[in-house]
């Protein structure tokens, strides 16, 4: 049987941070000298992580787009500055399903 590839955390993280391309990441692992399984079971690691940054960057944006549309529709309701009411209405709400959308863009992409 074979034994289990250990995966480098450390360096992983690092590349995370440093933005490394996919082409970058296997570059130094061959340049460690990493052999084929390891480095597929490195880039498969490093994909995730990626995505995982870039899923909860999308859910916090949804919860502020939410939160602004609530903000917006209580606004609009109880119509504190009359004159604004059409900002509340038209303006915040309009913002507020951008930024939800871009969230649900970098959460389901």
């Amino acid at each position: 049987m074979d034994k289990p590839i250990a995966i480098n955390s450390t360096l992983i993280n690092q590349w995370s941070i440093e933005r490394l391309s996919m082409q970058e990441v296997k570059e130094k692992l061959i340049a460690l000298g990493y052999d084929s399984d390891h480095i597929n079971v490195h880039l498969k690691e490093y994909n995730k992580l990626k995505y995982a940054k870039r899923q909860s960057a999308g859910f916090i944006l949804v919860g502020i787009g939410a939160l602004l549309g609530f903000i917006s529709c209580l606004l609009t309701m109880v119509n504190p500055i009359p004159d604004l009411n059409d900002f509340f209405l038209y303006g915040l709400t309009s913002i507020a399903i951008i930024v939800v959308m871009m969230g649900l863009y970098l959460v389901f992409e």
